[in-house]
């Protein structure tokens, strides 16, 4: 069974519903699910937690604020959030983190959100999911500065070199591969991959974005995944098997849960 630690699975994005997805997904082999709860309003944030609470056995969720999303969020809407990652049906907060990439937020206004999301991880004792692009040292000093090894998380949709990995390993963050990985330009990536220690390595889509060779140029979902465990498997000199292995037990360490491959969860829809 393999476990995507990171997709986006609400109707913004799949007009045909979560259920329809998922059903694909499980014929691929895929029976764990991370669903990422942001947005400029909290409608994803809300559907998430549902989607976790009607599926307990293969879904858990997310919530945070999104770096494009800072500048608009209120203190109306933190204090909702507030509430919505309390739910033990939440096990992480985020993603979260800085884009200095589209600078969609004012890069100040992006650095305080991230510290005040940090701070609410620490205070529920929840893991992180960091977002960064095109700030690594900005946000590894933020990481530092928040205390954030407190609660340790996922570099998400990893994207950055070995020696950004070395420090985020060395804060308690595990490294996210996503369809990324299968890319021919992507050599700095794979290296961190090949050269990361197995139990801090776990394998995500970021769905619907970033589908893998052979999928890349088309709405990404999480049964591609198996594309990306080939490859770090090929990266790694190991059997896939053992990809699928290391990578759920990493996110049910990390996540403090386990997945069941929707056992107890009732009949996903097939069509």
């Amino acid at each position: 069974m393999l476990v995507d630690t990171h997709c986006h699975l609400d109707l913004a994005y799949f007009s045909e519903g979560p259920d329809a997805v998922m059903a694909r997904a499980a014929v691929a082999g895929v029976g764990g699910f991370v669903v990422i709860g942001v947005g400029a309003s909290l409608d994803a944030a809300r559907a998430a937690v549902a989607l976790a609470h009607a599926r307990p056995a293969s879904v858990a969720a997310t919530v945070g604020v999104h770096p494009h999303d800072a500048a608009s969020h209120d203190a109306a809407q933190q204090e909702d959030l507030e509430r919505l990652a309390a739910d033990p049906a939440v096990v992480a907060i985020g993603e979260i983190g800085l884009d200095f990439h589209y600078d969609h937020s004012p890069r100040a206004t992006q650095r305080a959100v991230f510290a005040r999301s940090i701070q609410l991880a620490r205070q529920l004792k929840k893991p992180i999911v960091v977002h960064t692009r095109s700030a690594p040292a900005e946000t590894l000093a933020l990481l530092e500065s928040e205390s954030a090894r407190d609660v340790g998380g996922v570099i998400h949709c990893f994207s950055e070199d070995w020696a950004f990995a070395s420090r985020a390993l060395d804060m308690d963050f595990d490294v996210s591969f996503s369809g990324i990985l299968t890319f021919r330009n992507a050599r700095p990536i794979q290296d961190v991959a090949a050269r990361a220690p197995s139990e801090r390595i776990l394998l995500e889509t970021d769905s619907p974005y970033l589908s893998p060779v052979p999928h890349r140029g088309k709405a990404c979902e999480p049964a591609y995944i198996v594309h990306t465990a080939a490859k770090l498997a090929e990266l790694r000199g190991v059997s896939v098997e053992e990809i699928r292995a290391v990578t759920t037990a990493n996110a049910t360490r990390r996540f403090r849960r386990s997945f069941s491959a929707g056992a107890g969860d009732g009949p996903l829809a097939t069509s």
